[in-house]
């Protein structure tokens, strides 16, 4: 079969006169409209003719559903029908119309009348005007703003991002008023021309970092972006690695926090997820609820998390190398113990791991997808069903039932769910490793394993940084947390002429 070639992908994709500019004819306008967008229901043209004629001297076009008909019937169609019957200027109306919406536009080519109409403004032609004018009415009905269910917290604010993408920035804008936060907007997908929008400090943020960031979003070509995981997946350096190089978050205050620290948020119209660049290892530990509660409980969560993090990736392994090759380094009874368990049980440690590890993870994913109110009792009860008649019948030992089980609570504490499964993926990756090779397969794959992380690179920042390369002024804020009037360092992320946070007491 014979590849299409780009120029024949681009001819359908885009409009034929995408690109041309709009007729000084309001009728010739109107049928382009209706003929490109193929009379569609939702399109509702309202046009005005003056008395004894029948030429339009103007008319509105909107989307229903997507625009305020309430602004569009009892204010613009009225006062229009009766400006033009004085014979006003189309300049001087645009400008009486411009003082009572508050935001009124030119526009003059067909792809921006598409783009403007299609974002939920209404169009509006006007006798005597070679172009249009949009105006900003949009309105739709939207999910309210509400408590995230992803990233949950005991202090903090409650409040998330939604899927509309002015509701979003003005929620970052709530927490950071400061004129130095710019945003940059760009439509992005030949068909969807979703509108995605960069947000940064100036000042704070490095520009190499913001220049890049614009180059990698203008340089994708796709057909449609329908969530902010399409952007990821073009914009992340290491696109074959299994650890995300972009941070995602609903939480306001965490995409403010990472503002201040000099990092660039990405906001994807559709998507209540933020894509925060660049990132490193560290930031998927640390929880936006840290710096909400005092240094040391703070540092005392940070550094537990951390042991999770090796409980979740090391137990079972360790489990198997030891059970299976180093045996010598238990104490006798809990050996005793552990051999009276497996006495019975027709597999090795490998594959019984592998069988629960597996079983658990059919079991989180059908807890995930199940409605609501049914999904966390079968995953829970499910559970505790299998691994109790698992160790009944012999199949598998009560010491790897508790293995599992405490490994699988262990993921649960990653304050970032985008960190935990290259963690479960790694898992097998090690386990296989114990049992072929013992203890010494377990540290060559940690060896290999931290290579990668070191090699990794995230829009020209270390992935590992501060911990690889070392960057002691940054050590205040990675595996613990000091105290908040220490912390007078921005982290490298920032400029380096604006590094100071806070001044010095």
């Amino acid at each position: 079969m014979t590849k299409p070639t780009k120029e024949f992908i681009d001819d359908k994709s885009r409009l034929e006169h995408e690109g041309e500019p709009l007729a000084a004819n309001i009728e010739q306008n109107l049928k382009m409209i209706l003929k490109d967008m193929g009379g569609s229901d939702d399109v509702v043209i309202r046009e005005i003719r003056s008395a004894g004629s029948d030429a339009s001297t103007a008319a509105i076009v909107y989307i229903d559903g997507m625009s305020d008909a309430t602004i569009i019937n009892t204010y613009i169609f009225d006062y229009l029908n009766r400006s033009l019957q004085l014979e006003m200027d189309h300049k001087d109306l645009a400008q009486q119309l411009l003082s009572g919406i508050g935001s009124l536009h030119p526009v003059a080519k067909t792809g921006e009348l598409y783009q403007s109409l299609l974002s939920g403004e209404a169009i509006i032609f006007l006798i005597g005007s070679d172009h249009a004018y949009r105006a900003d009415i949009r309105q739709w009905k939207g999910r309210d703003v509400t408590e995230s269910t992803n990233q949950t917290s005991v202090r903090g604010p409650r409040e998330s991002f939604t899927e509309t993408l002015r509701v979003n920035t003005s929620l970052v804008r709530r927490k950071i008023k400061d004129p130095r936060l710019w945003i940059e907007t760009v439509a992005i997908g030949r068909i969807t021309k979703t509108d995605v929008t960069i947000m940064y400090l100036n000042g704070i943020a490095k520009p190499s970092v913001i220049s890049e960031v614009r180059s990698r979003l203008q340089a994708i070509d796709i057909d449609g972006v329908l969530e902010g995981g399409y952007i990821e997946e073009y914009i992340e350096d290491a696109k074959l690695s299994i650890f995300p190089t972009v941070y995602n978050t609903e939480l306001p205050d965490s995409v403010a926090a990472q503002l201040l620290e000099g990092r660039v948020a990405i906001l994807v119209d559709g998507s209540p997820n933020v894509l925060i660049v660049p990132t490193q290892f560290v930031s998927f530990i640390q929880s936006a609820e840290d710096y909400y509660q005092r240094a040391l409980y703070a540092s005392l969560l940070r550094l537990l998390r951390y042991i999770s993090g090796f409980i979740s990736l090391l137990l079972p392994s360790l489990y198997i190398a030891i059970t299976t090759f180093h045996r010598d380094m238990l104490p006798t009874s809990l050996l005793i113990s552990l051999a009276a368990q497996r006495e019975g049980v027709p597999f090795p440690a490998f594959i019984e791991a592998v069988a629960m590890e597996v079983t658990f993870e059919i079991l989180r994913e059908a807890g995930l997808r199940m409605p609501r109110a049914i999904g966390q009792a079968v995953s829970v009860v499910g559970t505790l069903v299998i691994g109790q008649a698992a160790v009944e019948a012999g199949i598998v030992s009560a010491a790897m039932v508790i293995v599992v089980s405490v490994t699988a609570i262990s993921t649960f504490t990653f304050p970032a769910y985008s960190i935990s499964i290259p963690i479960r993926m790694l898992r097998f990756v090690l386990m296989g490793l114990a049992a072929s090779f013992g203890l010494f397969g377990i540290i060559m794959g940690l060896f290999v394993l931290l290579l990668h992380l070191c090699s990794l690179r995230s829009f020209g920042e270390p992935y590992m940084s501060p911990l690889s390369p070392f960057i002691a002024s940054n050590q205040q804020d990675t595996l613990i947390r000091m105290p908040r009037w220490i912390h007078f360092i921005r982290p490298s992320t920032a400029q380096k002429s604006n590094r100071i946070r806070q001044r010095k007491k």
